[in-house]
């Protein structure tokens, strides 16, 4: 169980945060001066260095996206300029990329984090570019919401790019994508000129993903425990009736893919935050704020206190919950983990993903006075995030492309490279890590020095 450092502040991780923003410079140019133009997007480490790995392209936006986080943590204007003519040069096809459920991690990546340096004023205003970026925003959660199936009920949720039979819990944070276009005045125009509505979409999405990708230990199956996650939720195509929990990146239907259950904690976390910012006749139709606040909050509390409870120690994750090389490691909850050990790697992109998720619901809930539960959260996301700037996980090798080490892709499939020497993936990093990493540092940064609160889709009034 994650050990809680109750006296942590933000304000205690800036000189780790000064050097993890000076290593991640050199990582981003090491990466740019290897890269050729037209290769495909850089997916994980090997050895070191960034490689591709063909499913999809969905790592594409992390690799720009870091870029622009540079700069908005150092004001380093060469990272802007990296940023802004790689997003020009490279992104335009995720835009109207009609096959995935990544939009949110692609576009808001790119595309959003210049709207918003704009919004706040660390770029100069210029109408014509705002323009650019909003109508790709807008363009981008369209073409998202329109990935759709129905369900028996007759609301439905974005699937994955398995196919209309699969609702993934990652998909939770492309929500952002949905939020955005809603949030800029944007419909998707159907047929005969139908209006349909983005708010709508994200909601019923977002409560399906809810209702079956999440557990709260209620009964559903001999393995529901509160908290627990499936990656995938199995639909009957036919009648749009749920089957089954599944898997394509955990160890089980009926354990925790660790990565799965960070998205869906940071997920609902930030659209918590969001919600909070809309006029409460928008959801008229569901009743008010009320109903769908309380089904994100039961949602992110059930996973955040799943992730604290079942993770090592340290904050670390193993990167299932019911790997069984994990009943070779003894009492490896109430130990830190080891991502040198011979049986399950751990992955430290889930923690990168989580500490933001944890931070924002404790911030989430301190707005809402509920300062208990609100200081556990948040001083559980600084536990982990403190982890992950320190060795073994910040990597401080001047020849590894990687910032956070020990992440992994994809165990089933062993996608994962492992050193000579080793029985499973260690040393390695992801683009999706290190762009988390980035996140939740820039996140971090703003809360210690007072400076404006980071969100996707602007400071909260």
């Amino acid at each position: 169980m994650l050990k809680i450092n109750d006296q942590l502040t933000p304000a205690d991780l800036l000189v780790r945060l000064e050097t993890f923003w000076a290593l991640s410079g050199g990582c981003l140019d090491a990466i740019e001066e290897s890269a050729s133009p037209g290769t495909a997007s850089p997916v994980f480490t090997v050895a070191g260095r960034y490689t591709a790995q063909g499913w999809t392209e969905w790592t594409r936006g992390f690799q720009v996206g870091s870029a622009l986080l540079q700069f908005d943590a150092t004001g380093d204007e060469r990272f802007l300029e990296l940023g802004r003519k790689k997003t020009v040069e490279v992104m335009a096809t995720h835009l109207t990329h009609a096959g995935v459920h990544d939009h949110g991690f692609n576009n808001v990546s790119t595309y959003g984090n210049l709207w918003r340096l704009m919004n706040e004023g660390r770029l100069a205003e210029d109408p014509w570019q705002r323009s650019f970026y909003e109508v790709a925003l807008k363009t981008s959660g369209a073409v998202q919401a329109n990935r759709w199936a129905t369900t028996s009920d007759g609301t439905g949720y974005i699937y994955s790019f398995n196919g209309p039979q699969s609702l993934f819990v990652d998909t939770i944070r492309s929500c952002r994508a949905l939020a955005l276009a809603h949030q800029l005045g944007h419909v998707l125009m159907a047929e005969r000129d139908e209006r349909v509505s983005l708010l709508r979409r994200l909601v019923e999405h977002a409560t399906n993903t809810a209702r079956f990708n999440i557990c709260y230990g209620d009964g559903r199956d001999t393995y529901d425990i509160r908290g627990r996650t499936a990656h995938e939720a199995i639909f009957n195509t036919n009648n749009g009736e749920y089957r089954c929990p599944s898997t394509q990146q955990g160890y089980s239907a009926f354990t925790t893919w660790t990565r799965g259950l960070a998205w869906a904690m940071l997920g609902y976390s930030e659209l918590l935050e969001w919600l909070a910012t809309r006029p409460d006749e928008e959801f008229a139709e569901w009743g008010g704020h009320q109903q769908i606040e309380a089904d994100f909050s039961k949602a992110a509390e059930a996973t955040c206190d799943f992730y604290i409870e079942q993770t090592p120690s340290c904050g670390i994750p193993y990167w299932d919950t019911g790997a069984p090389g994990l009943a070779k490691l003894g009492d490896y909850l109430q130990q830190p983990a080891d991502p040198f050990n011979p049986y399950e790697p751990v992955d430290s992109s889930a923690a990168a993903i989580a500490a933001q998720g944890l931070i924002r619901l404790g911030c989430y809930l301190r707005s809402r006075t509920k300062g208990e539960l609100a200081r556990r959260y948040l001083q559980a996301g600084l536990t982990v995030l403190d982890t992950l700037l320190s060795e073994p996980y910040l990597s401080t090798d001047p020849a590894h492309q990687g910032l956070i080490l020990h992440s992994v892709y994809h165990r089933p499939n062993g996608w994962d490279y492992v050193p000579a020497g080793c029985s499973v993936p260690c040393g390695e990093s992801s683009m999706w890590g290190d762009y988390h990493a980035r996140e939740v540092a820039i996140y971090v940064q703003r809360l210690a020095q007072e400076g404006p609160y980071y969100t996707f889709f602007g400071s909260p009034s």
